[in-house]
């Protein structure tokens, strides 16, 4: 089987090296080359005719961005960029997303050879996903300590289901290639929309700012949830990096709860957490949709809403990115219904709309 053909763009000599020695841990990529900047990568792209690219921001003569936003324009082609997980580092890397990265890897800002040794089995999971993606211009390894596989049971026991509320909710799972799936969502939802309770796989750096990027490009009104924080129509709650987002029901109406319980299906904030929270007090009163993402976290989650009487959705294969999560969902027969991404919200809001048997109070 070929291996996956990486090169490796920075303008750091010591993370080419870094880069390269992870990289080449896993029998399955094959570094093939590294360039110190856009303009010798651009050489070395006709030249060797790599699978994925490992990009950085910040570079002499031009600047990641600039380069990836020409190359998504001319030469689509799956990019992983590498960024520091600062406020600014997490609104350039967002940007990234936009322009057709397809993920990113945070780069530590000290002691730079054992933190990217930590990261080494992340960073070659994310190349052999980018190799299998889709890419498309828009506007054995040596096991290190990974965090045990735990199902939602970690922080929420499953129980009854049923809607104790009146009021529709619209719950979204997505992480690879999410930012901009949820992006194209939220932009086309009107501003009464039911409220919208969105978990994206997201370091906690970036959640805020990722929030504050959907708030300008949607009518609704968009922000990072807080414990304890009403849930209302016309509003989306993203959930935080570092902590799960629940819904639950305080006696007179939904709130936002935020749990600080162990990483599940090593995800944290977890789709399955969410989707399991909404099953258990919302019931048919929700609607749910997964979207592009890798691995299988929500799977199991929106089967649990499907069986509480749930409208359950996902996205097609051809329109998403990677199709872990919505694969494996429709493999377990957890969702009614599969759409393009360009279709999703109009069913959304339809499905939020119209009343079902079993929503409302119990």
């Amino acid at each position: 089987m070929a291996r996956i053909r990486v090169l490796v763009i920075d303008d750091s000599a010591l993370v080419r090296k870094l880069m390269t020695a992870m990289l080449s841990c896993d029998p399955a990529i094959e570094v093939v080359g590294t360039a110190g900047d856009p303009l010798i990568a651009r050489d070395k792209i006709k030249q060797l005719h790599p699978d994925v690219l490992t990009l950085d921001v910040e570079m002499p003569r031009m600047d990641g961005l600039t380069f990836l936003e020409n190359l998504m324009r001319l030469h689509p082609m799956p990019v992983v960029m590498v960024s520091s997980l600062t406020v600014g580092g997490a609104d350039v890397t967002l940007r990234a997303l936009e322009l057709g990265a397809v993920d990113f890897f945070p780069k530590p800002s000290s002691d730079l050879a054992a933190s990217f040794g930590a990261g080494a089995d992340e960073i070659c999971a994310k190349v052999r996903q980018a190799a299998l993606s889709r890419p498309r211009a828009r506007t054995a390894v040596r096991k290190l300590d990974v965090a045990p596989r735990l199902s939602a049971d970690a922080v929420l026991p499953t129980g009854a289901t049923g809607a104790l509320g009146n009021s529709p909710i619209i719950a979204i799972g997505a992480s690879t290639g999410g930012t901009e799936a949820v992006r194209v969502v939220l932009e086309a939802m009107p501003p009464d929309a039911p409220p919208i309770l969105v978990t994206q796989h997201i370091p906690a750096a970036f959640s805020g700012p990722f929030a504050q990027r959907m708030d300008r490009v949607s009518a609704m009104r968009v922000c990072e949830a807080q414990d304890g924080q009403s849930i209302q129509p016309g509003h989306a709650y993203i959930a935080p990096g570092g902590a799960h987002l629940l819904m639950m029901w305080d006696g007179a109406k939904y709130v936002c709860r935020l749990h600080d319980g162990p990483a599940v299906n090593r995800h944290k904030p977890s789709v399955d957490v969410l989707f399991r929270s909404m099953a258990l007090c919302a019931g048919a009163g929700s609607v749910a949709a997964l979207l592009t993402d890798m691995g299988d976290d929500g799977a199991r989650g929106l089967l649990e809403l499907q069986q509480a009487g749930s409208a359950t959705l996902i996205q097609d294969e051809e329109s998403s990115v990677v199709w872990g999560m919505p694969g494996a969902a429709w493999k377990l027969g957890a969702a009614r219904e599969m759409l393009p991404l360009d279709q999703m919200a109009a069913r959304l809001l339809l499905l939020a709309r119209t009343p079902r048997a079993g929503a409302g109070r119990a």
